[in-house]
């Protein structure tokens, strides 16, 4: 409880939202999980740590180096993390010295200025770190010669329906709830939030009737999630957004206090990447995604889809997404899945 309160007033997140990613982390650590990724990505063979590993804290995303963390410990690494305001990864480490004392020593987390700065970054074999491309070429300037930088940059994710999936009015409604809370958890911060949406045409359902349902799962995903902190330049920037489609006439849902905005979007315009806000594009097939994907030149970490078709996955995948998922489960990634592509724990390894 301490933990979710420091982080609620870091982040300005609402306690409910919180909570759902202290959860979201939390249980996906399981031993099950953990063998599946060792076991799978060392297999039976005889490796040795690379040595102590650094990892520096995302600004943004709730305990985002604790896996790799976690990760670099089972390799048999010392492991220093760059914390947080909230110490977080602290109260982890402190829980992990209490059940084996070896992790008091194995195992630190601390705060330092700055992304790098103040700390030397020559001390480790291996850094991960989490930032902007501007972060992380600073952060790569600062290593030893031969150390292993293993970065995580900044990504999007996207959201794929398919006419199929539009038949059932029971499906689509379990559709539209799940979109909703991946749009509203985080304000859109992250890699794993929903960024862009693609509905089919000729369905039962047509977009400009998914994009209302979805409107209505969006105001209950509110209720569920509330927002938390808001500063007032960034609630300027989305009734701007709002106003600007009222003036564009597109079919847009907002409410007075612009507190979200779903509009369907035009293929030439990128994701506006505001809080709870998303455009609903309306497409003739998979194609269409990847032709978007490519022309805003977003990079990809996870695509939501709705509707089991092989061209949708084969879309998705080519586009650049690392991870296919259900709607409603992009926020909570299962610990044995790839992170940005890279593997979890061989790259501590040597």
């Amino acid at each position: 409880m301490r933990a979710l309160n420091r982080v609620c007033e870091r982040t300005g997140y609402s306690v409910p939202v919180v909570e759902y990613a202290i959860d979201a982390l939390f249980s996906s650590i399981t031993l099950e999980a953990i063998d599946t990724v060792m076991r799978g990505e060392l297999g039976s063979a005889h490796v040795e740590p690379v040595g102590p590993v650094a990892v520096v804290s995302s600004r943004t995303t709730i305990g985002v180096a604790i896996v790799p963390a976690l990760f670099a410990l089972c390799a048999g690494c010392d492991v220093h993390v760059k914390d947080r305001e909230d110490a977080l990864v602290t109260a982890f480490f402190e829980t992990l010295a209490e059940e084996d004392s070896r992790f008091a020593v194995s195992a630190r987390a601390s705060q330092w200025c700055g992304e790098a700065q103040a700390h030397d970054l020559r001390l480790y074999a291996a850094v991960v770190a989490f930032g902007t491309d501007e972060t992380l070429r600073a952060i790569r300037a600062q290593l030893a010669p031969g150390a292993r930088f293993i970065p995580y940059g900044p990504k999007a994710s996207i959201g794929y329906v398919t006419r199929e999936a539009l038949s059932d009015s029971n499906v689509t409604r379990a559709i539209s709830q799940g979109a909703a809370r991946d749009l509203v958890l985080y304000e859109g911060q992250g890699c794993l939030s929903l960024h862009a949406l693609f509905v089919e045409r000729n369905a039962t359902l047509g977009p400009q009737a998914f994009a209302g349902l979805l409107a209505s799962a969006i105001e209950r995903a509110n209720i569920e999630f509330p927002i938390g902190q808001r500063d007032a330049a960034t609630e300027a920037r989305i009734a701007t957004e709002r106003d600007l489609a009222l003036f564009r006439d597109t079919v847009s849902y907002s409410n007075a206090q612009a507190s979200f905005l779903l509009e369907l979007g035009e293929p030439d315009r990128a994701p506006a990447f505001l809080p709870r806000v998303l455009a609903v594009h309306a497409v003739d097939g998979p194609n269409d995604m990847r032709a978007y994907v490519q022309r805003h030149s977003l990079p990809l970490e996870a695509c939501a889809v709705a509707g089991h078709r092989d061209d949708v996955f084969a879309a998705a995948i080519a586009a650049g997404a690392n991870r296919v998922a259900a709607f409603g489960e992009l926020q909570r990634p299962p610990l044995d899945v790839k992170h940005g592509g890279r593997p979890r724990v061989a790259e501590f390894v040597r």
